[in-house]
Order: structure tokens, then sequence, then C-alpha cells
């Protein structure tokens, strides 16, 4: 364990700070400052000898939590970034990205607030990177066997390091010009600065994986080609079918789907030019969704110099403390702030869109809303309660429904379940013998720990599969596993 009386006499939680709004609204840094190392070292000593650490169930990857905390706390930066990269590929991105489930399960939290694992995470790699101690790590053997990554998201990334490291060559198929899926233009630089992907991009490649971009598998290379070429395959695609609005005026010039409007965005961040961007500068914008996605259009549109900005979500505002059917240790719906929701604009729950409002010219100039509640039937509209909001553009961020079916997986012919994602088996394999898939395309939307953690175990069946015997390769989940609920 950390401090053994840590948790007694270092009862606060602490974060850095984030950048001042007016400041961090001109640029797309990160919003947070640097936290003084004995501070995170003392969050680090709160972690407890909690006997079960619940923390474990709430990792998908079954990170080892505590022993690093405790290495943080001794500051032995050497033997946490040991222990941390035992059960993940890629801290940097999950220390940053993940809405962190270990902490809504640590023990501390039951009466306190939780240990800061998050940013004890991010501050062992970071540390790490900064040392020089990040190097790339060479196979013991080459297997002579390939095996083809269709995907660079986390689960692809995942995948194909751990497939390289057992010995295997590896090609990582990327219909963007750059990999990295979502982590390099659908998150914004202000969650996470692409230099934090280049670098462990830079290792992979340093490690043998190879990488084709701007290729999309199912049309510029089929299936068969794939499958002739490689003796396997991952697939690891995400889902990335949005979510749609079925209301009058959908059509109108101005309703844009979120994805369609961040790539652009992060790549006109990132210094590229992009003909035909859509911009929020100088309108009112209307976010429909309530979720990270949602957040990220918010902060996005507010750089960009929008007017206003307007978040409405279905539900009702969520409790600020656990509700009584979220107990301890599982993951609770309350109210949260994310850094962009602090920088700006209103969130409205439990609207709903009834239509989208047009001009003579078709471009959108409004929303018509009503009230809604929970009724035995669904939602149901409160009479009375109808209202417009002006907007000339509106942003759709209300998740994903699965993988896109044509092209590839028509191809391939794999089989789907009732959800439209992927089937496949324990060891990930799909309906069609050597076709595996990992993360959003099998699972449907969650997680960026959940992509990386079926990275992982999609490898290690990938690898048993290859070399017909039981991989050495740590296999932290199946399909059928998740967080422990009580």
């Amino acid at each position: 364990m950390a401090d053994p009386t840590g948790f007694l006499t270092t009862r606060e939680r602490e974060l850095p700070a984030r950048r001042p709004v007016p400041i961090r609204l001109q640029d797309w840094k990160e919003v947070y400052e640097a936290q003084e190392v004995g501070q995170l070292q003392r969050q680090a000593g709160r972690c407890m000898d909690c006997g079960i650490p619940f923390c474990h169930s709430g990792c998908p990857l079954g990170n080892l939590i505590p022993e690093w905390n405790d290495l943080a706390w001794r500051g032995d930066w050497r033997g946490a970034i040991d222990r941390l990269h035992a059960t993940n590929n890629f801290p940097e991105f999950t220390g940053r990205l993940c809405p962190a489930p270990c902490e809504t399960a640590c023990v501390l939290g039951i009466n306190q607030p939780a240990v800061t694992i998050k940013q004890v995470e991010v501050t062992i790699i970071d540390k790490a990177w900064d040392n020089g101690v990040i190097q790339p790590v060479a196979p013991d053997r080459h297997s002579a066997k390939t095996v083809a990554v269709i995907g660079s998201g986390p689960a692809g990334l995942a995948a194909a390091q751990q497939l390289t490291r057992a010995g295997h060559t590896v090609v990582v198929y990327e219909r963007a010009d750059q990999p990295g899926g979502l982590l390099r233009y659908g998150i914004p630089e202000f969650k996470m600065e692409k230099s934090v992907v280049e670098r462990r991009i830079g290792q992979m490649k340093s490690e043998g994986t190879r990488f084709r971009t701007g290729i999309t598998v199912g049309v510029d290379i089929t299936a068969a080609e794939i499958r002739r070429r490689f003796d396997a395959v991952v697939l690891a695609i995400g889902a990335t079918v949005p979510r749609d609005l079925p209301v009058p005026g959908r059509d109108l010039d101005g309703v844009v789907q979120a994805m369609d409007f961040l790539p652009p965005a992060n790549r006109v961040a990132l210094g590229e030019k992009v003909s035909g961007q859509v911009t929020a500068a100088g309108k009112d914008v209307i976010v429909i969704g309530g979720g990270d996605t949602g957040a990220d259009c918010i902060g996005t549109a507010l750089r960009q110099g929008a007017r206003s900005v307007t978040s409405l979500e279905i539900m009702p505002q969520p409790p600020q403390e656990r509700a009584a059917g979220a107990p301890w240790p599982t993951y609770p719906m309350i109210f949260r702030v994310a850094s962009a929701h602090e920088e700006g604009g209103e969130r409205l729950y439990a609207v709903s869109t009834s239509a989208i409002l047009g001009d003579a010219d078709g471009r959108v100039r409004g929303l018509r809303l009503h009230e809604v509640r929970l009724g035995a039937s669904g939602f149901e509209k409160v009479e009375g309660t109808d209202s417009e909001l002006p907007a000339q553009l509106v942003l759709l961020a209300m998740g994903f429904l699965g993988p896109q079916c044509e092209g590839l997986l028509d191809q391939l012919g794999v089989d789907r379940d009732e959800r439209s994602n992927v089937r496949r088996d324990a060891s990930y394999m799909t309906t069609v013998p050597g076709v595996f898939v990992a993360g959003d395309a099998g699972r449907g939307q969650s997680l960026i720990v959940w992509a990386i953690a079926e990275g992982r175990s999609a490898a290690a069946g990938v690898d048993s599969w290859l070399m017909g015997k039981p991989s050495r390769l740590p296999r932290p989940i199946n399909p059928t596993d998740r967080p422990l609920t009580v």
C-alpha cells in the first residue's frame, strides 16, 4: 500500500488546476496546468490497504492500481511505469480520456472523495516519456505469421502492438491520412494534444508495426485480397454509424453530425487547410446530445467563436450525488461538469426536438422544442411547453448505432448480432475463421479503456489461433465480462 495513514492525513482530493477559461479559449492546447509532484504523491498516498481493491472491478484492463499508487507515492517512477504497462499499452490515452470507472469503485470513495487514480496514471506515463524510459520493445522471435489490423483507433493499436511484440508481422490499415483513428481527428486538441498520439505511433513503428494510411479496406482493397495476403485479420473499425434525428427539417443546410464537424475542426487546429469546413463562428449553436461527444462539440464551437452554445439532453438532469439505484461500486449517473461546460453555453435537460426550422433559403434558423417526462411507455411530451430556440448550426451528438456494414463486413460475410455489432466468440473470433474483432465494432459504442482491453484480448486470441497453442499474451477480459455490480 501507499502511505498507511495517507487517507487520514490527506482528506482532500486535489487535481491540477485548469487554465483560466479566457486564456484557453484562445488556443487548442490541453486545458490542465502541471501539478506539483509532491501534491500528486500525497494524493497517491491516499490509496488504502483496502484488502479487496474494488478499483480493479471498475477497470476493464485490470490495472494494478494500488501497486502503482504505492510506487508513485515512494517516487519509484520506473517501477510505477513497469506496473502500469503490465496491463495497459497506452496509459497516456486512458489517463486523459477515460471517465475513470476505477475511481467510482474506489473503497475510499465510500465516505471520502476517491483517490485521483486517473491523474496518478497520466503523471506516471508522462514522466516516463519525459525521462526517456519508453523505448521500443522488440519481439524475442519472429513467427513468420502475418496479421492485418483494420482500423487504428485504441483497439486496433493495442491489438497491433501486442501482436507485433509476439513476433508476428502486423500491418495496420487506416482510411484516414494519418494513423490514430478518432484519437487523432475525433478527439479535440484541448482534451489530448496529438503529439501524445504521435510519440506512441513512433514507438510502434520502431517495434516493427507497419501502417498503411489512406486505404479503405473493402473499397481500395477488397476483403478477399486481405484474406489472401494475411494469415489473420483483426477488425477494429469502431461503431461509426451515427444515430440520426428523424424530425421535420433534418435535411436543412446547417444540420450536421458531430463527426462531420469535429474532424475538420481538429485538422484546422493542427494547421491543415480544409475546404468547405463548417464552423460555428458568429452562430447560435445547438448541440443535441449531452455525452462526451457533445462536450467536445461545445468546446470546439466556443473556440471557433460561436455567438451562443446550447446543449440539449432528453434525459432529466442527473443528481449531484449517487442515486439509491446506483450504489458503490457501480458507475453512477451523476451531474458532471467537463472542461467544455465551464467554458460557456447553457445545458437544457428533459427536452426533445419536435422540428428543425428553416428559412426561405433552406438554411436552419432554429429548433422547436418541448419538455418531456418519463412515463410508463417511455418519454412523454409535457403539454404546453413548446418553445423555439434560434440556431444557425445544429450538431447531432446522439451516439452511434454500430459498425458500417457496407463494404468490408458484407464482403467478409461475418455474422452480426441484433444490435448490428459483429458477432464473436470468447477468443474474439468472428463467424469467419481467422477473422477477429475488437472494440466498438464487436462490443458497441463504449469507453476507450474497453477498446484497449479488447484489443489486448483479441491479440491473445489471434496469437493462440495462429500458433495452435495457448498464447503468452495477457488476456484481461472476454466478451461477456462487465464491471462488477451489486
